[in-house]
């Protein structure tokens, strides 16, 4: 795939229960959440870059505090078609609930590929946002996630709480 060259990223980070994220936008979309704080120099950012990641810090504020269900951001997410494709799944699994891995390979058309949609969700540049915490292993196994398999825990209780009690399922501290 052809990568089409952005104009300067929008960075913003926000604290969460889970630690800080830190969203990066160009002008068509969230591109990145990634793990920890970082500073970027949004002035140079185009417009529509910052309407996107300010978007994304709001939409992801809302999540945590249990007001949001689904995300409703334009995502503009760099891999392969089949990364993509995966991604894509990954998004349209229902908030508080899960899948497997050999699944999501069958509904990509791929039912073989148990291991390669695990590589592909290992590389979800956008976790959170689109959902890779919400895939398990075909036993209903924690597996492995970027943020650790504590916060995949937590993000799976959080909407198991919200899903079944309304507001009332907020991380702790936040």
């Amino acid at each position: 795939m052809a990568s089409v060259e952005a104009g300067p990223l929008a960075i913003r980070t926000i604290a969460t229960p889970i630690g800080d994220l830190t969203v990066v936008a160009s002008e068509r979309g969230v591109r990145e959440v990634r793990w920890g704080r970082e500073s970027g120099d949004a002035t140079r950012a185009e417009a529509a870059a910052i309407e996107h990641v300010d978007r994304a810090v709001n939409q992801l504020d809302e999540y945590f505090h249990g007001e949001r269900r689904e995300f409703d951001l334009a995502l503009d997410l760099e891999g392969t078609e089949f990364q993509r494709l995966v991604w894509s799944e990954l998004a349209r699994i229902p908030f508080g609930a899960t899948n497997t891995y050999g699944a999501i390979a069958g509904e990509v058309g791929r039912p073989a590929a148990a291991r390669a949609v695990g590589a592909a969700t290992g590389r979800n540049p956008a976790p959170v946002i689109v959902p890779c915490h919400r895939v398990v292993g075909a036993s209903g196994s924690l597996t492995g996630f970027a943020g650790g398999l504590d916060t995949k825990r937590a993000l799976l209780a959080h909407e198991a709480t919200v899903a079944g009690t309304g507001r009332e399922g907020r991380l702790p501290g936040f």
